[in-house]
């Protein structure tokens, strides 16, 4: 995989969690019983952002031991093989706790991975 197919997963990452930070602003936790959709959409999200950290190199996972790697790819499995026990009281703190330190983070890493690929492509 090349550098910038990485910035370009990262990017899929940063795009899924500032949407997650999008729909639940303004909301609580007893949102998610009582909209369905926006659970259904907060579930996909943070799979997305689980698979696309799948995608991303060894290498490149190990430069950057402040993201919470194998708890992400985790989430993202435990949505995928248990979506019939969900729990909204996790998923909720996953969204609402967890997600707003890790867009941070991912600008951060997106910023030195570009600046990398740029430096390497000159």
């Amino acid at each position: 995989m090349s550098r910038h197919d990485t910035v370009v997963r990262l990017r899929h990452m940063s795009d899924a969690a500032t949407e997650v930070d999008a729909l639940i602003r303004g909301g609580t936790r007893r949102s998610l019983d009582d909209d369905r959709k926006l659970m259904l959409a907060l579930v996909q999200l943070v799979q997305i952002v689980g698979e696309a950290a799948a995608r991303i190199p060894r290498e490149t996972r190990d430069k950057y031991p402040s993201l919470p790697w194998t708890e992400i790819i985790g989430m993202r499995n435990r949505l995928i093989h248990g979506y019939d026990t969900i729990d909204l009281d996790i998923l909720w703190q996953v969204v609402s706790v967890d997600i707003p330190p890790l867009i941070s983070e991912l600008g951060r890493v997106i910023a030195m991975e570009s600046s990398s690929s740029r430096s390497s492509a000159g």
